[in-house]
């Protein structure tokens, strides 16, 4: 066969998703499809509704409004996924961190009902690491010139035969990157704990930090607490080496909160006094095992930064901050060369009562029980992580740590960013007001009464009927989505040069 005819194909040759693509880009309801897509933002594993909403008069029972999914071209209301993982849908991850980037920058700077005084509290930006579990590829650079990762003797092994040292001057891609020196040296079964206690760890640090303020305020912790609040929001960021850093807001307060400011003595300079030492301090003690106990703390490398108004040269503004924060809201373990979801039983694709283990159903399909990690696309430091998780979470004094449904996290199963209750508003009010600002929208368009209205009721019945795309609609999405970005990057743009001018 010619190149000529390697290039012609038959309709029944083509391939499936360009096929579904012509198939859809010809159907009548096309344009109402891509309507829809948009109103996701481009969700990339959009929800399937089927049902009906209906606006009714409360007093005489009227129908004044009714919407069916029935007269739908396909039948289906496509909802958002509202994951907030980039890798598993980028539109909606997008918005949870703008969502993430307004809740965090009205704890710095006042606006979705905090007053715009907090600007002028104590505020410090801190890096909370984790300890080294031993020696991993690392970049290093110095003066804008890359060196050497780590330059040990050539001639010195470890007592596993390998070189202790790396003379490789790494790329930022390099996928030698966090990948331990020697995976024999390496403490997994300590890296895997700490990152299971990391919660806790957090957790004693909140304590002791308001322990450390009292002191060096020369008051009782009760004293203290009467006069000023401390406040907080945090993000966890993974590393290459599959451990994860704290980065965290830290406020002070009046006793009533972002309302109030605390009284002078309580500064940058005592905020930032305080951190230290209580880091130090902080200590979390595994439960007893036949294996030992493990003595687990904070890394030595502590990172604290003013925040101040504008930004200078001795801090960090309150934006990027809360840009800073907020991209890391919608990352996971998989940039640290692990999976972005629980692994499922790889005789079926379903999920085990272990999550990653064959399901009960499966046994008699000739798979062992247990784990499957060998088909696994993650590093091999990751694989030896999760077996150890694996490991470690069959023994009974670590079931409460529920290691095994975690494994994917590589231990880790907090949340990914928190607040405390007082520092500014919630993801849930943020959401609201986008929900309630449509709903509005919505009624202008239909000429209903506004949204609240004690003459209206509003009935609907839903069904789940799908997630997702086929093939085709898959790729039109990603446009669109693609469409939606570049609109809203425009947009922002524009409001930045309204602000700045």
């Amino acid at each position: 066969m010619n190149s000529k005819e390697e290039q012609h194909h038959t309709p029944h040759q083509q391939p499936e998703w360009l096929l579904d693509l012509a198939r859809l880009m010809n159907d009548p309801g096309h344009d109402r499809w891509r309507s829809m897509v948009a109103a996701t933002g481009g969700c990339a594993n959009p929800v399937h509704l089927t049902g009906e909403s209906l606006v009714v008069h409360a007093d005489t029972g009227e129908v004044l409004h009714t919407y069916r999914t029935a007269d739908e071209p396909y039948g289906r209301l496509l909802v958002a996924c509202g994951n907030r993982r980039s890798s598993v849908c980028r539109a909606c991850s997008q918005l949870y961190q703008a969502d993430t980037f307004q809740l965090v920058r009205a704890g710095l700077s006042g606006g979705k009902g905090v007053p715009a005084e907090v600007s002028a509290h104590p505020r410090v930006f801190v890096t909370l690491t984790a300890p080294s579990f031993g020696p991993v590829h690392t970049r290093r650079e110095k003066d804008g010139t890359s060196r050497p990762c780590r330059p040990r003797s050539r001639d010195e092994p470890c007592e596993h035969g390998r070189p202790v040292g790396c003379h490789i001057r790494h790329e930022p891609k390099d996928e030698q990157l966090g990948q331990p020196i020697c995976p024999g040296c390496y403490d997994y079964r300590g890296a895997v704990l700490w990152q299971a206690h990391v919660g806790a760890l957090w957790h004693r640090f909140t304590l002791e930090i308001r322990r450390e303020l009292a002191s060096q305020a020369g008051l009782s912790r009760r004293a203290f607490a009467q006069l000023v609040r401390v406040s907080f929001a945090k993000v966890a960021e993974y590393q290459r080496r599959g451990l994860v850093h704290f980065h965290a807001v830290i406020r002070l307060d009046g006793p009533g909160g972002a309302s109030e400011v605390p009284p002078e003595w309580a500064d940058h300079a005592l905020l930032c006094r305080a951190i230290s030492p209580a880091v130090k301090r902080v200590r979390v003690t595994t439960a007893p095992s036949a294996l030992g106990q493990w003595d687990l703390r904070w890394g030595d490398q502590l990172d604290i930064r003013p925040i101040v108004l504008g930004g200078a040269a001795e801090g960090l503004s309150e934006r990027a901050v809360a840009s800073y924060i907020a991209k890391y809201a919608t990352k996971a373990a998989e940039a640290s060369g692990t999976v972005d979801q629980r692994l499922a039983c790889p005789a079926c694709g379903g999920r085990g009562r272990d999550r990653f283990a064959t399901c009960r159903r499966c046994q008699g399909t000739g798979l062992k029980p247990g784990l499957h990690l060998d088909a696994l696309p993650v590093t091999e430091h990751a694989r030896r992580m999760i077996r150890e998780c694996w490991d470690l979470g069959g023994r009974p004094e670590f079931a409460d740590l529920r290691l095994r449904p975690w494994a994917h996290m590589l231990g880790f199963r907090g949340h990914f960013s928190t607040k405390s209750r007082d520092y500014s508003t919630t993801l849930t009010r943020i959401r609201g007001e986008r929900a309630m600002h449509r709903a509005t929208e919505a009624r202008e368009k239909y000429s209903l009464p506004a949204v609240g209205d004690a003459t209206t009721l509003v009935l609907g019945h839903w069904r789940f009927a799908g997630i997702g795309y086929t093939p085709g609609e898959a790729i039109l999405a990603e446009h669109i989505r693609q469409r939606v970005e570049t609109a809203r990057a425009i947009a922002a743009e524009r409001e930045e040069d309204r602000l700045g001018g």
